[in-house]
């Protein structure tokens, strides 16, 4: 027998200019739950959107920071994490650098 699915309610405010927006969006949950996913899979994995560090955090950042190093990818412009140990990130082998 399938386990069934506990849903919880979530509210949130909108301002005027939102509500208008929303207007004509078929199924607005639907919508608002896949724009929430969206988002939360592009956040920071580290601060998880908040743009802020715990000092647990800050921690190992700095270890991992001692062999990698931020870069601009001169194929397509993106900020990409590159080891210093092999001298190349997974992003910069996509883009042929």
């Amino acid at each position: 027998m399938a386990k069934s699915l506990n849903s919880e309610v979530i509210t949130f405010k909108a301002d005027p200019a939102l509500k208008e927006a929303m207007q004509g969006v078929r199924n607005r949950s639907e919508f608002i739950r896949t724009a929430i996913l969206t988002a939360l899979d592009s956040a920071c994995p580290l601060c998880k959107g908040t743009g802020i560090l715990t000092p647990p955090q800050r921690e190992h950042w700095q270890e991992f920071s001692k062999d990698h190093v931020l870069k601009k990818c001169r194929e397509c412009d993106s900020w990409v994490l590159s080891c210093e140990r092999d001298g190349h990130s997974a992003h910069q082998k996509k883009c042929g650098e």
